[in-house]
């Protein structure tokens, strides 16, 4: 199995539905259209992939020490199971990952370690040298592509850039979900001239989950959403009104409804210029019937700093120079019963200041009782970004449902949007290379 390593993703297509049929139904409040059968890499068969050159897109964006120590493997072991399964067909593969500004070079023993092979890696992902080191890869055999990133036409989606990667394979694998709302060249770009491609094992997870369970979800149907600005979740909260039968919100932007409901705020963070769209999300909740659930109090501080004085008040009456940095007891109380009643809940972002220990207890309450739910059959996704990093913090990552391996492509397709790198998946004819 031949796999190119770009800069930062893996592509892999596994899905049996039309995945932008997928969308426009979620889009519509779960409208039933129709939907069109799309090849997946579990629909491959053995004479699809035998000593075939597969390229792999993946995300191996993964955090180094000073050493270049891999401090966090995440995502590396998130793709193996979609190289094993083309290595055990014979497939030749190319993986694609990304380090931002740095050579892939120190994610290779990792990487054949987990796949129980020795990954072999080319100095750069297109040109003659790599070239002939795909054509010298025996069946099974991993080819690793130094970062994609390292081209300005990646981010272009230069086609003549997307031709070169494709010409080294004979179909396309996505199993990078983290880089799906991105329309470069090695995740939109390269399924143009490579059929059939497919999504992987964990591309087809995120979808079914961000997608399929959201849109489908058992109820009573909860919602968290956490995080500093109510201007960067505004889509996912207008989306989420139209789905969920209770909204509970979390972190700073919390502030910004209070005013808007006339509440002193102290020196919070607030969006001024948000103050009326607050107030029409708060009606919105009420006209769709939607329990829209605010922190009844929070922990204050003194000052941003993890050793600023700090005490618990009433949400509403915060003092001038004190600003709220987490919910507060009563408040984690509050959400942990309500979350009780649930059977399917999404989180999105922290619901405090987690990086500081003393602001922290919000966020790992919420994370400890999902955990807790989760066991007892409650269907828990966690969307991306902080609240993510929280979980896999307090080591719970294992316990939940789903922890979206995608900050950005997760927000995106909670919010409604159409995801280049899942639209680029079709079993049309391939353009001419």
């Amino acid at each position: 199995m031949s796999f190119i390593s770009s800069h930062i993703h893996l592509f892999l297509l596994h899905s049996h539905r039309t995945l932008q049929s997928e969308i426009e139904r979620w889009l519509c409040c779960f409208e039933e259209r129709e939907m069109v059968k799309k090849r997946s890499i579990a629909d491959l068969k053995e004479e699809d992939l035998k000593g075939k050159r597969v390229l792999v897109r993946v995300d191996f964006n993964v955090p180094l020490d000073d050493n270049l120590n891999i401090t966090d493997d995440t995502r590396i072991r998130a793709a193996i199971a979609t190289i094993k399964y083309l290595m055990g067909y014979g497939a030749k593969g190319r993986p694609k990952g990304v380090m931002p500004k740095y050579s892939l070079k120190p994610l290779v023993p990792r990487l054949s370690e987990l796949l129980g092979v020795k990954v072999e890696m080319a100095d750069d992902c297109i040109g003659e040298r790599v070239e002939k080191m795909v054509a010298a890869l025996p069946e099974g055999g991993v080819l690793l592509l130094e970062n994609v990133r390292f081209y300005k036409e990646e981010e272009k989606n230069d086609p003549e850039f997307a031709k070169k990667l494709a010409s080294l394979a004979d179909l396309y694998v996505n199993d990078a979900f983290g880089t799906a709302h991105r329309a470069h060249a090695s995740t939109e770009g390269v399924a143009k001239f490579l059929k059939p491609a497919v999504a992987g094992f964990l591309m087809q997870k995120e979808l079914d989950y961000l997608v399929g369970a959201v849109a489908n979800p058992k109820r009573p149907f909860a919602a968290i959403v956490g995080g500093s600005k109510v201007s960067s979740k505004i889509g996912v909260i207008e989306s989420l009104l139209e789905k969920v039968d209770i909204l509970m919100l979390g972190g700073a932007m919390i502030f910004t409804f209070y005013k808007a409901q006339g509440h002193s705020v102290g020196s919070s963070l607030v969006e001024e210029d948000k103050l009326d769209l607050a107030t029409s999300l708060i009606e919105k909740a009420k006209v769709k019937g939607v329990s829209l659930l605010l922190p009844t109090d929070v922990v204050i501080a003194d000052k941003f700093a993890p050793d600023a004085n700090s005490k618990v008040v009433p949400a509403i009456g915060i003092p001038d120079g004190w600003m709220g940095l987490d919910i507060g007891p009563d408040s984690i109380k509050m959400f942990c019963i309500t979350l009780d009643s649930t059977k399917t809940v999404i989180w999105n972002g922290p619901t405090g200041v987690f990086e500081f220990e003393k602001f922290a207890k919000g966020t790992e309450a919420i994370a400890k009782k999902l955990a807790e739910l989760t066991g007892t059959g409650v269907t828990t996704i966690i969307g991306g970004g902080d609240s993510v990093a929280a979980v896999e913090k307090l080591g719970l990552a294992d316990t939940m449902s789903h922890i979206s391996t995608g900050g950005g492509a997760s927000l995106e397709l909670l919010e409604g949007k159409s995801l280049p790198g899942v639209l680029a998946l079709d079993d049309a004819k391939p353009a001419a290379l």
